[in-house]
């Protein structure tokens, strides 16, 4: 198994401004040998935080919809649940299916 590293947009952001229960984060896995790759996890509870902004902001048709390219919803977001979630898909065969080559 290839070596790889694990970057969290949300850990660069101010403290407080990450809350692992609701929040969601660009995350790029980089292997030594096949380059990087990108998806943005999202935890349960902020769809609805999303959902119920759009409702305000009159985006998304006012909440009626919500879409995201290369998307993964989570429990919370922390460093050790995207971890696992990565090692996951890699064991079983399923990262490239929700990963995407590319840059954030």
């Amino acid at each position: 198994m290839q070596n790889y590293y694990i970057w969290i947009e949300a850990e660069e952001w101010v403290p407080g401004e990450w809350d692992p229960s609701d929040c969601n984060s660009d995350v790029m896995v980089s292997f030594e040998k096949d380059g990087e790759w990108v998806s943005t996890f999202f935890t349960y509870k902020n769809l609805s935080t999303l959902a119920k902004k759009n409702e305000s902001t009159g985006e998304c048709l006012n909440g009626k919809y919500f879409w995201a390219t290369d998307m993964i919803l989570v429990d919370e977001l922390s460093r050790e649940r995207v971890e696992e979630v990565v090692s996951h898909l890699i064991s079983e065969g399923e990262f490239e299916n929700v990963f995407r080559v590319g840059e954030v």
